[in-house]
């Protein structure tokens, strides 16, 4: 591996470490539940869920469990 790249390994694991550089707008995700697999998609602060208990909720574990890991790197939902 030459040099350059290897500074830019470094720098890429420091980067990863200060979770505070990252702010996602959007994404999708499919998700593995315990009883199904679950499509969950975020898009300028508000979360999206395929599950029933979404539908009527509006928040359900899946989108909470997405709060968590991404947490600081996200708008949280009112």
């Amino acid at each position: 591996m030459d040099s350059g790249l290897i500074g830019k390994v470094e720098k890429a694991k420091r980067y990863a470490e200060d979770r505070h550089r990252f702010h996602f707008t959007q994404f999708e995700v499919d998700f593995h539940g315990d009883n199904s697999e679950h499509h969950v998609s975020y898009d300028n602060g508000v979360f999206n869920c395929d599950c029933e208990f979404f539908l009527t909720h509006k928040r359900c574990g899946h989108s909470m469990a997405l709060e968590i890991l991404l947490k600081d790197m996200i708008a949280v939902p009112v």
